[in-house]
């Protein structure tokens, strides 16, 4: 994403984007998340965890500790992207903080044996920090300055879209 400078140089808009006020709606919800799961994880997902099997309750266990890991990695993140756009740090420093936050892997599939046993809403609240998890990378990847890499099943379907205007416009 770059616009043009009155020089015709490019110039990169990530940046612009990152630390305009849809990094504060990420930075809000973010914080939210991790209250929230926090206080479940203290509270009712315990009683929750209490009442499940012996395969549930191991997978309750592994999967509570993956999410409050992914969820304290995302704080991390959001903190030190706050603290620049706050003007606290340089950019150079942030990267180089965020290079020590190792983002642990989105597993691809969630489920397997035991996963449709655990409580609700701790599945719902995995889900919800996998798709902060998405959107924070898709912040750094434009913080940075470089294009999110698009899914070849969406650019084809925007191809696909710009054709029928195209074609539903006399082919402009």
């Amino acid at each position: 994403m770059t616009e043009l400078s009155e020089k015709g140089q490019a110039i990169a808009i990530g940046p612009r984007i990152v630390a305009s006020g849809g990094f504060d709606l990420l930075y809000r919800e973010g914080m939210a998340l991790i209250e929230e799961v926090a206080a479940y994880l203290d509270g009712e997902g315990r009683g929750d965890s209490r009442i499940l099997g012996r395969e549930a309750s191991f997978l309750y266990a592994t999967e509570s500790m993956r999410l409050t890991t992914r969820l304290m990695q995302l704080a991390s993140w959001l903190l030190l992207q706050r603290a620049v756009n706050e003007g606290e740090i340089t950019k150079e420093n942030a990267r180089s903080e965020k290079e020590k936050v190792k983002f642990s892997a989105t597993p691809s599939e969630r489920g397997g044996p035991g996963y449709a046993q655990l409580p609700a809403p701790l599945r719902d609240y995995i889900d919800k920090g996998d798709r902060l998890f998405d959107r924070v990378m898709q912040f750094d990847t434009l913080e940075r300055g470089k294009l999110p890499e698009l899914d070849i099943g969406v650019a084809n379907g925007i191809a696909d879209q710009l054709a029928r205007l195209k074609a539903a416009f006399g082919r402009a």
